[in-house]
């Protein structure tokens, strides 16, 4: 058994996913899977667990891409983490320190369903940066149900971000803090990701993290 394949990620421009990432949080990766593959993938009732190819594979490009971002970003916060320099040591990392639970998950949500403001942040070991892939279309198979993000920085009101997504695209974001520059200085600012109240159809989405949970 396989899962679909993704589009290669060197197709991507990774400076300017980094520079989106710093200047707002997130960074769109237009058409990760082609329309038919990403109906594929929400066919899967649940991920398997560990991960089949190229879904793992996906999993581990994704995190060597991410890592200098990661890295600048523990550097900024002045944040006592390393980051291996590939997955399966990272993951070894969080075997040790209690994380063995797979976050990563097939997300339906049916008429009248949303996910509430969250962040995934628990335990020793937690990758700054997360993918979410919308396996189904806008319009077509489901209505409402948009990918929201707050930021919340110092002595300021929360920012909502609607991220526009379409079937197949796919969207790397913080998954809890991230460095902004300010007057003053570094801030760190805290980022929750929400999924609107869906009113019609059923909504199927991809969150693939790159750490475990306790």
């Amino acid at each position: 058994m396989t899962t679909p394949a993704s589009r290669p990620l060197d197709q991507y421009d990774w400076i300017r996913i980094a520079q989106d990432l710093n200047a707002q949080g997130w960074a769109l990766l237009p058409a990760l899977y082609a329309p038919a593959d990403a109906r594929t993938l929400a066919g899967l009732q649940v991920l398997p667990d560990p991960l089949l190819p190229p879904l793992a594979s996906l999993r581990a490009d994704l995190y060597a891409r991410l890592l200098p971002v990661a890295r600048a970003w523990a550097s900024a916060l002045d944040v006592d983490v390393s980051y291996p320099d590939d997955l399966p040591a990272y993951i070894r990392q969080n075997r040790q320190s209690g994380q063995t639970r797979s976050l990563s998950t097939i997300q339906r949500l049916h008429a009248s369903g949303y996910q509430p403001l969250l962040q995934h942040a628990d335990g020793a070991r937690v990758f700054p940066l997360r993918l979410i892939v919308l396996l189904s279309e806008p319009g077509v198979d489901f209505t409402g149900g948009e990918l929201v993000m707050t930021e919340q920085r110092p002595r300021m009101q929360s920012r909502p971000m609607v991220l526009p997504l379409g079937l197949g695209d796919g969207a790397v974001i913080a998954t809890s803090h991230r460095p902004v520059s300010g007057a003053q200085g570094i801030y760190r600012v805290t980022e929750r990701q929400a999924i609107s109240r869906v009113r019609s159809g059923e909504r199927v989405g991809l969150d693939l993290m790159l750490h475990d949970s306790p």
